[in-house]
């Protein structure tokens, strides 16, 4: 079964990972936030905002999975496949703002506040961490799982939707461990600064996260290339056509999770008439749609240039887009 028929059952699956996700961070906000309030705890609120910027996060997961999967139209002639790597801009956004920036308010905070020993709820408090702790753990290895079944790290991680909930765990299984520590620390010693040195760790790791989820959105956006092993097999599969005589350009570049466009510049063998263009020109589009199945929109231009030529021009340079 081709990569793309398989999308309507890798959705649902990554569906299910999302809404579980989804329904573990929001018990833990509002456990964390009840905590932190009662135990006046930076770090717990921390993780309370941690908690709530995850679930805002991946109820943009689960549009980014409705709308990436509409059909083209005539507004939109490529499809909506991009929605998927827009909607996971968005939740890199809201992990900085809503995760990071109020991590850093809170540590700044219990800095300038001083070190006053109100421990009291303290135990409620990582008692709740130890929960989040296991409800985030079990929700990580779900979404390992699922990367696992999807072909592993390379494969699997090509979803920006799963790719963000697996980020989204292991930070907030990481976040967790540093708020127990640090108000283990405060505990223990007496001295603020480790939970407020703990709150500002862990906005630290969400604003890292962000910046390499947000990163990897906007390069997707943008128009990013296929994958190096599929432009080498189009490029050798047109090669090895007996009509081409030279490959003068080709340009790739993702539309969606598993779909693609190629545009190929192509130099045909002299002696051919209209008519015989026409059909090689179907059989060459056909080969390379089944040779590789993310290739839904392709496009050949045929030239009598030489390649020298085709190389030096505007379009295969990409000063004006490419072909």
């Amino acid at each position: 079964m081709s990569r793309t028929k398989e999308a309507p059952n890798t959705d649902r699956r990554t569906r299910v990972t999302v809404l579980v996700a989804l329904t573990a961070n929001l018990v833990i906000a509002v456990a964390k936030a009840v905590g932190g309030i009662f135990a006046h705890s930076p770090a717990l609120l921390s993780e309370a905002a941690h908690s709530v910027a995850d679930s805002l996060n991946e109820v943009f997961l689960l549009a980014a999975l409705r709308r990436s999967r509409r059909p083209a139209d005539a507004r939109h002639p490529f499809g909506y496949g991009k929605e998927r790597f827009f909607w996971s801009l968005l939740a890199a956004v809201g992990i900085f703002v809503m995760g990071g920036c109020f991590s850093f308010f809170q540590g700044f905070e219990a800095l300038r506040g001083g070190g006053e020993e109100q421990f009291s709820g303290y135990v409620v408090g990582m008692i709740v961490l130890g929960v989040a702790f296991v409800a985030e753990g079990l929700s990580l290895v779900r979404a390992l799982r699922q990367v696992r079944r999807q072909g592993g790290l390379a494969s699997g991680m090509r979803d920006p939707a799963l790719r963000t909930v697996v980020a989204e765990d292991a930070t907030a299984v990481l976040g967790v461990t540093l708020a127990f520590a640090g108000m283990a620390l405060h505990m223990v010693t007496g001295q603020v600064v480790w939970e407020a040195s703990a709150s500002l760790a862990i906005g630290a790791l969400l604003v890292y996260v962000a910046y390499r989820l947000g990163r990897e959105a906007r390069d997707q956006l943008i128009g990013e290339a296929a994958d190096p092993e599929a432009d080498a097999r189009i490029r050798a599969l047109l090669a090895a056509q007996p009509e081409i005589d030279s490959v003068e350009a080709l340009f790739t570049m993702k539309t969606g999770l598993d779909t693609a466009l190629v545009a190929a510049r192509v130099d045909l063998v002299p002696g051919l008439d209209s008519e015989q263009v026409e059909e090689v020109a179907v059989r060459i589009k056909r080969a390379v749609g089944d040779e590789v199945d993310e290739a839904d929109q392709i496009f050949l231009d045929v030239t009598e240039r030489s390649a020298q030529e085709a190389y030096g021009s505007p379009a295969a340079t990409g000063e004006r887009g490419g072909a």
